[in-house]
């Protein structure tokens, strides 16, 4: 995440960003779908059930609506433009992880929660399934006390990150983060994370699933962020086939449209390789999708191609 570097300290420092920010304003917006069961672990239940089918497709829940970014920016400019109205001069930006802020860290001072040990913000009465935004404003505003973290002894999501990229309470090694080789990483995936990424394909909410505080998680009440047909419970041979017409069809105002057809190509390859590797039903169907792929134009999705057909139990 070259970003991190090319913008060093201007992250943790507001007035650096923006010329004359005096204050963040800090907000949340639940998004789990509204058709999500809400007894207490049940909805964790199914998603984590899914990886039992290694042919299915995993998609993280926040990308199976409409892409947030646009969606809570709007939201943002409009909550903007009413506090602006009550005053008498107010300049002000918002934010929705698209600029070099430490979204989390914000949130976290201002009270919305505290870090959890995946890093990820979390709060008493809606988890952690939610999204960040920032209004940045050149007034001088009351602030707001932080929150006493609530993790105690519970290390569950360290525990379960598929890849150990939790390395230590607090600390994450986004180089072996499932989320960020599906999403930010360009070209190969590591080869000895490949086996460890299971059906996952966009993202991976492993921790936020076994975190304990999730069984409070909200669901929304915009119809934006309901599932999209065809992005849950889908098989890989299905998104696999899909042309690069398709898939900016079918991904149309989805977040997942930015990581382009290349790498949803070869995130889908990984997945085959693992659902082959552990004798998935619907072997040779995957093997003959697999093997339609092998002169693909892009070197990458080749080189990930061929891994997963190596990936036979035959072929041992």
């Amino acid at each position: 995440m070259h970003y991190m570097a090319a913008h060093g300290l201007k992250r943790a420092r507001p007035a650096e960003l923006i010329p004359g920010t005096v204050s963040v304003i800090t907000a949340r917006m639940d998004y789990l779908p509204a058709a999500t069961f809400v007894n207490p672990g049940e909805w964790q239940a199914i998603e984590l059930s899914r990886l039992e089918r290694p042919a299915e497709g995993i998609v993280s829940v926040y990308a199976r609506g409409r892409d947030y970014h646009k969606l809570m920016r709007a939201r943002l400019q409009k909550l903007s433009e009413k506090i602006a109205g009550h005053m008498e001069q107010c300049g002000y930006r918002v934010f929705t992880d698209s600029a070099p802020v430490l979204e989390a860290e914000l949130a976290a001072r201002s009270g919305q929660g505290w870090r959890g040990k995946h890093t990820l913000l979390l709060n008493r009465e809606a988890g952690s399934m939610f999204f960040l935004g920032e209004i940045y404003v050149d007034v001088a505003l009351p602030s707001s006390a932080p929150v006493a973290p609530h993790c105690g002894t519970c290390s569950a999501c360290m525990e379960v990150c598929p890849t150990q990229a939790i390395i230590a309470p607090y600390r994450l090694d986004a180089r072996r983060c499932i989320s960020y080789l599906t999403i930010e990483h360009a070209g190969p995936i590591p080869l000895a994370l490949r086996p460890l990424m299971g059906n996952r394909i966009y993202g991976c909410d492993d921790c936020q699933l076994v975190c304990p505080w999730n069984k409070f998680a909200q669901r929304s009440t915009l119809p934006d962020f309901d599932e999209r047909q065809g992005l849950t419970g889908q098989q890989l041979v299905t998104l696999f086939c899909w042309t690069e017409e398709e898939f900016l069809r079918f991904t149309e105002g989805s977040a997942i449209r930015r990581i382009g057809h290349e790498r949803w190509l070869r995130n889908i390859a990984v997945a085959m390789g693992n659902a082959l590797r552990a004798g998935a039903a619907g072997g040779a169907e995957i093997q003959a999708s697999l093997q339609a792929r092998v002169e693909h134009p892009s070197e990458v999705v080749r080189e990930h191609v061929l891994w997963a057909l190596a990936q036979r139990i035959d072929s041992k």
